[in-house]
């Protein structure tokens, strides 16, 4: 008789779960492709050339594993933050660094605080760790600072989670206010600081690079406004104790040849940067202005997406969002109440602007008959 496999009891009563459906799941359901991917917070707008040029490169040597020190990536970046090399860590995008973390401080019951509605992976890690999370309400579209602090202390919590820039509202806190959560961590709480839209933000949104706090990392990637979503490179900034950590549990051949060459070669064009920040701000005024014209209300965006308050409740911005996808629209929108009012756009290049422009406005007239705007 053949027999199962021995799960733990935790894994037993965990239902399977995919944080994201990606775009390409739907398009196989849905038997066509996407004229405008605009939900996943990629930058259309591509990679430095130099980037492309250095993976093409690093294809010939594929047969080699990558260095599992991530040594001149780690460096580079050292250098580009005015911090030793011993305050970085390289993995396999911001959530591959997320599950190590949680691995190395959540056993089952430990107490972790986030917000409600705030990026799901974080969670994803958690659940599957034991944790016990406690989340707390947004407040005016932005992360609370203050609650986050009363339900660390109220819970003992393990891990505080907070984005800033925020997903999945776009929204944005100021240095100095999260200076003030991180002097006011509780001695026993490790903050998670998850900064993966600061290339998109405001000057004054971040934080000096301080990496003297034992309970404070911050974590960092390639994936957005580099343009490198695919590689899987992100990385964390911290005191070396908690980077030296996670040599402990990390995956040492996680990020290939090719990724960190890819990373590497991107870090050091900063003008490319630069100019696709620009782009990324144009896009975000072209994706307010047709949602303006269209009746919808976009949140302001210190990242490469916008929110767009529909004006109505979740059924709606759902409907909303498959309307969009029957015409060839990829977005997602947040699945928590009150942020699923909103639908989320990614900034996007002129085409894919352009049919979003076409086709929303015949969405929004399909859904007609649904209840009135309690605006």
């Amino acid at each position: 008789m053949m027999t199962n496999p021995r799960y733990t009891p935790l894994i037993e009563g965990l239902p399977a779960k995919v944080p994201f459906v990606g775009p390409e799941a739907q398009e196989r359901a849905q038997g066509y492709a996407f004229a405008a991917r605009l939900g996943a917070n990629e930058s259309v707008f591509g990679p430095s050339p130099h980037a492309i040029a250095a993976m093409e490169a690093a294809a010939r040597e594929v047969w080699m594993y990558g260095d599992p020190e991530n040594h001149t990536l780690r460096h580079a970046l050292a250098s580009h933050h005015a911090v030793a090399p011993e305050n970085i860590v390289v993995g396999e995008g911001i959530d591959g660094l997320l599950g190590y973390l949680v691995r190395l401080l959540v056993a089952e019951g430990d107490a972790v605080v986030t917000s409600l509605g705030a990026y799901p992976t974080f969670l994803y890690h958690v659940t599957g760790y034991g944790g016990k999370v406690t989340a707390v309400p947004y407040k005016g579209d932005h992360e609370d600072p203050e609650a986050l602090l009363a339900a660390a202390r109220a819970t003992d919590a393990k891990l505080l989670y907070l984005a800033n820039p925020d997903n999945p509202m776009g929204t944005w806190h100021k240095a100095e206010v999260i200076t003030q959560l991180i002097a006011a961590l509780p001695e026993r709480t490790v903050l998670i600081l998850d900064e993966a839209y600061a290339d998109t933000a405001p000057a004054d949104a971040i934080p000096a690079m301080d990496v003297h706090h034992p309970r404070v990392i911050r974590m960092r990637t390639f994936s957005k406004a580099y343009g490198l979503a695919g590689l899987r490179v992100g990385y964390a900034i911290g005191h070396p104790d908690i980077v030296r950590a996670f040599d402990k549990i990390r995956n040492h051949f996680g990020v290939g040849r090719i990724a960190q060459a890819g990373a590497l070669a991107a870090l050091q064009d900063q003008i490319h940067l630069t100019a696709t920040v620009q782009k990324i701000t144009q896009a975000r005024a072209e994706i307010a202005r047709i949602a303006t014209a269209n009746g919808l209300h976009p949140v302001p965006s210190a990242t490469n997406f916008v929110a767009l308050d529909c004006g109505r409740d979740g059924a709606y911005a759902a409907a909303l969002l498959k309307e969009l996808a029957a015409r060839g629209v990829f977005i997602r929108m947040p699945s928590v109440a009150p942020f699923n009012r909103t639908i989320r756009i990614s900034c996007g290049d002129g085409p894919m602007l352009a049919h979003l422009e076409a086709e929303l406005p015949k969405a929004l007239a399909a859904l007609e008959s649904l209840t009135p705007p309690r605006r």
